[in-house]
């Protein structure tokens, strides 16, 4: 259970109403908990108690997945996976390895994210961002010159800063959903994908649906 109170559907604000639709159709979720992807769903029944904060937060995703994005889509999801393998978060990290496969990876490489300097099936550029993520997440910002120079071999300095960006928007992310005790953090356990009761692709399907309902298409 979630440290903090959940809102119930009836106290939600205009802006969460289409947002819960999307995602528990005409439950309250505080009642009948579950989403598509086999997450209680309790992320956004507690950032529901601040409207301005579930805003943002929700606008946030829509930014991350916006047309206008440069960085490519696999080393976005690669840096958010392993994120939630260095924080320790359950949540970010199964719902990112669901989202490795809509954009292309291997079970082979996603399995290989937690180990990634000692596998062989990551190509440079990808090594690359995965290096970087250490530093910004193991090392708290702390990324060597000698990192730094291989990640600019490979991505723009626009590229650079989306990556940084979104890396450390879902490291915030997997550290409040452990400090609160949400979703899949809300018990001890390993730090594993949590399978979920539909098929992957669901996970990009609501993602999508819900850059519309929050960005529109001008995000």
């Amino acid at each position: 259970m979630p440290r903090l109170r959940q809102v119930r559907r009836s106290e939600l604000h205009c802006g969460a109403e289409p947002v819960f639709q999307l995602l528990f159709g005409d439950r309250d979720p505080v009642d009948e908990p579950g989403t598509d992807t086999g997450t209680p769903g309790d992320w956004w029944t507690v950032f529901a108690l601040v409207p301005d904060v579930f805003d943002h937060a929700t606008h946030g995703f829509a930014l991350y997945r916006s047309e206008k994005r440069l960085i490519d889509p696999q080393l976005r999801e690669l840096g958010q996976t392993r994120v939630g393998w260095n924080i320790g978060s359950r949540f970010v990290y199964s719902q990112h390895c669901k989202s490795c496969r809509t954009v292309g990876f291997s079970e082979e490489q996603i399995a290989a994210i937690s180990h990634w300097e000692e596998a062989g099936c990551f190509t440079e550029a990808q090594q690359a961002v995965l290096a970087y993520t250490d530093g910004l997440t193991l090392g708290n910002g702390d990324v060597s010159n000698e990192v730094f120079e291989e990640l600019q071999k490979h991505l723009s300095d626009e590229e650079i800063l989306e990556l940084t960006y979104v890396t450390c928007t879902y490291a915030m992310h997997a550290v409040m959903s452990k400090a609160l005790k949400l979703e899949f953090d809300a018990d001890d356990g390993p730090v594993e994908e949590i399978p979920g009761p539909h098929e992957s692709l669901s996970v990009e399907h609501t993602r999508q649906k819900l850059r519309l309902i929050v960005g529109g298409n001008e995000e």
